[in-house]
């Protein structure tokens, strides 16, 4: 590692759709997995990753290490998802 930059982060939150809700409660009756909560989490991940990715870019860096995934609840069913990590510069140009 050439330089350590700092902490970046980026985050996203989203809101349960009442329609989704509706949809999860009949599948937990009868189990497996609820798609639209899978799709809605992995697009939420995807848009956490990509503003801490612009944030470490900003900064110069050509990596981000030690990455790592939080959640925490915002209000009554909207979470927010924080991708954050250390950006760095493995090698100098």
């Amino acid at each position: 590692m050439a330089r350590v930059l700092g902490i970046v982060r980026g985050n996203s939150v989203r809101a349960r759709h009442v329609g989704h809700d509706i949809v999860a409660g009949l599948k937990s009756l009868v189990g497996g997995e609820i798609h639209e909560y899978t799709k809605m989490l992995a697009e939420t991940r995807e848009q956490a990753l990509d503003r801490m990715a612009d944030q470490a870019g900003g900064l110069g860096a050509n990596a981000v290490v030690g990455m790592r995934f939080t959640t925490s609840m915002v209000m009554g069913g909207a979470a927010e998802l924080l991708a954050y990590g250390t950006a760095v510069v493995l090698e100098e140009d």
